[in-house]
């Protein structure tokens, strides 16, 4: 008599969104494998999905033909059907990316190429007339309006993506910490904190916060390294919120590594000043008092670290000025918003970025997604990465699968 075949077993490292997405799939995709997510939280979307903005990116920074391009259409097209599906609020708001002065015209034309060859819908060329029409308090001599651009919680879409692998017979398992992943002839063998060993033939890795950690203690490359910078934000008073209808953003210079303080509208109401970019002094240091000198350490051994620091130095010195003065944080949003005041805004909660950075001191820009073996590694996965997580998920189950 024959034995009945072993489902196939694979297991989910990570519950914030990358990782639920992940589980979704390969539960949608087979429907009697044993599907598992371990989080080493007592919640889901405890990171980095649990403090996003909640930006639906419609696409207009990437390089034209990168993961980013490629996926973050599909995946916002494939989020937006699935809020439909779940009842969660989904509000294309839109965005305008402004031109203050002569000087950033140039920057403004090459995102409107690369926003175009990506087929971001909708795309418009604004003059100052326009944009007062769509953002009646901003002010600028250019802009670029993408309707298509939303919002949205992120942390409820994670929650459903978890309801959903449950409903499809998969399992969510909180407060269990990953340390190692080995691997095995047949699959790997996940090695837990609390001293537990499970077998699964395919395994996905979503660490975020702590993807090159877990790398290396798996006998992994060590690059990239993961630097975490924590974005500090302030919002508008409810009074005040009136200033901005959607999301207000400046032209990006490239030379510098992170995009700059900008004004975003969130699905509660609510309208976010910031980020600004500081080194968090743990991988989840989410405000100055949180410090874990072993983490810091491990991060300020790397020597592409130290390159990235002497590149941006200057970049690093406005950024802690910015911290530590609301008036000159305001003052960076106000060229955007003129009628904005440093009276207006009130503390608001800060995340943590998972930066990537390799052995030169560059930013990774990219996803980066290795094999080895069973196991399929999301070494990098910023923005935007939760408006593409659907697709991005595809794409890791096509790999490991």
């Amino acid at each position: 008599m024959t034995e009945p075949a072993r489902p196939l077993r694979v297991v989910v490292v990570g519950g914030g969104i990358l990782g639920l997405a992940c589980a979704r799939e390969v539960a949608r995709r087979h429907p009697g494998a044993q599907v598992t997510v371990l989080e080493k939280e007592a919640r889901l979307a405890a990171h980095q999905t649990g403090h996003n903005s909640g930006v639906v990116h419609a696409g207009l920074y990437y390089a034209p033909g990168s993961l980013k391009a490629l996926l973050c259409r599909r995946g916002a097209t494939l989020l937006e059907v699935f809020c439909g599906e779940r009842g969660i609020p989904y509000d294309r708001c839109g965005k305008v990316v402004v031109a203050v002065d002569a000087g950033e015209l140039g920057r403004l034309d090459a995102i409107e190429e690369r926003a175009r060859a990506n087929g971001v819908p909708g795309l418009a060329r604004l003059d100052a007339r326009g944009l007062r029409e769509v953002e009646p308090h901003a002010a600028g001599i250019a802009a670029l309006h993408s309707p298509a651009t939303a919002i949205v919680d992120f942390g409820a879409v994670a929650r459903a993506y978890g309801d959903e692998v449950r409903e499809r017979g998969g399992t969510v398992r909180l407060g269990v910490a990953v340390t190692r992943v080995e691997a095995l002839a047949d699959g790997a063998r996940l090695h837990t904190a609390d001293g537990e060993a499970l077998e699964a033939d395919r395994v996905l890795v979503c660490a975020g916060l702590h993807a090159d950690a877990l790398a290396r203690a798996s006998g992994q490359a060590p690059a990239p390294r993961i630097v975490p910078f924590r974005g500090e934000y302030w919002q508008l008073r409810p009074e005040r919120t009136g200033l901005v209808r959607g999301l207000i953003y400046p032209v990006p210079d490239p030379r510098l590594p992170f995009l700059g303080v900008h004004l975003t509208k969130r699905i509660d109401g609510a309208v976010l000043v910031g980020p600004n970019a500081v080194l968090a002094l743990a991988r989840e240091g989410y405000d100055w008092r949180t410090v874990r000198p072993a983490e810091l350490a491990d991060v300020l051994r790397d020597r592409g670290v130290w390159r990235l620091f002497r590149r941006h130095w200057r970049t690093g010195v406005d950024e802690l000025l910015r911290s530590a003065s609301r008036r000159r944080f305001v003052a960076a949003a106000r060229r955007y918003v003129p009628e904005l005041r440093a009276a207006d805004v009130v503390r608001a909660p800060a995340g943590v970025r998972a930066q990537a950075v390799d052995p030169d001191g560059a930013l990774v820009d990219d996803f980066r997604i290795d094999v080895a073996g069973a196991t399929t590694w999301v070494r990098n996965a910023p923005s935007p990465a939760a408006t593409s997580s659907l697709a991005i998920a595809e794409e890791l189950v096509d790999r490991a699968l």
